[in-house]
């Protein structure tokens, strides 16, 4: 004997819709693919060339030993290597590279740029990268290396941040290790000259930096207020970063 047929059948469940979709963490041109940029390709490789230029110019004009301690030369070494392969990936249409390493190469190409022209182009006797006692003339080997590695490529740098690179990508929470190849050179050049000769010329290769003529306690107090000052360029790199206008809508 079968159960009697309900005259009514209750209500079934709702089926549930699709699932709300929630806001993506990663931006929307993190999965945009780039595109090939012949034009900025070939700035940043002439960009590359200048570099390697002037530091193969100071290395063939002055002794390497002494060559490679500038802080302005070593920048210009990492500034050839991140524009070479900056320009080969925006050939490529590849990624473009980390802002942490470019943000970083730049701030250090602006540092050498400040640091000559408002503290080193003007002293007397004149500053010299090889020794020499007498202003470098103008238009010479001497000169062209100066003006390529402290005016030249640091120019380019900067076009390169403010025409050829999207806005907002630096961070603040990055600028703290930035400092630390300038803290690193700063240890490297003091135990250099403390290692050499007392006669050596090239002992201390910055006046604002010698040791031996101001003492310690006033070469890191001078350091010190460099520090700051690079700190305070790195903010405001960070700083106008987020406020300038984006140059380019693709990623280069």
């Amino acid at each position: 004997m079968t159960s009697p047929i309900p005259r009514e059948i209750p209500d079934l469940p709702a089926v549930p819709g699709p699932p709300l979709l929630l806001p993506s963490p990663v931006p929307a041109t993190a999965v945009v693919a780039p595109v090939r940029r012949p034009t900025v390709a070939l700035f940043r490789l002439l960009t590359a060339l200048a570099a390697a230029g002037g530091v193969a110019l100071e290395l063939l004009i002055g002794t390497p030993a002494r060559t490679l301690s500038y802080f302005s030369v070593q920048t210009g070494i990492l500034l050839a290597v991140v524009m070479l392969l900056s320009a080969s990936r925006a050939w490529r249409a590849r990624r473009p590279l980390s802002p942490a390493v470019t943000g970083a190469t730049l701030l250090y190409a602006l540092i050498s740029a400040l640091v000559y022209h408002l503290l080193l182009a003007h002293t007397t006797p004149p500053f010299s990268m090889t020794g020499a006692t007498t202003a470098p003339v103008r238009w010479h080997g001497q000169w062209a290396t100066l003006q390529i590695l402290h005016t030249l490529t640091p120019v380019a740098a900067l076009l390169d941040w403010l025409l050829l690179t999207p806005a907002a990508r630096l961070r603040l929470r990055r600028t703290a290790a930035w400092l630390l190849y300038p803290l690193a050179y700063l240890a490297f050049y003091l135990l250099r000259g403390a290692f050499l000769a007392p006669t050596n010329p090239a002992r201390y290769l910055y006046p604002f930096l010698d040791a031996a003529t101001h003492g310690y306690r006033s070469t890191l107090a001078n350091a010190l207020l460099l520090g700051l000052a690079m700190y305070a360029l790195a903010v405001l790199l960070v700083a106008l970063d987020h406020i300038r206008p984006t140059p380019v809508r693709h990623r280069v």
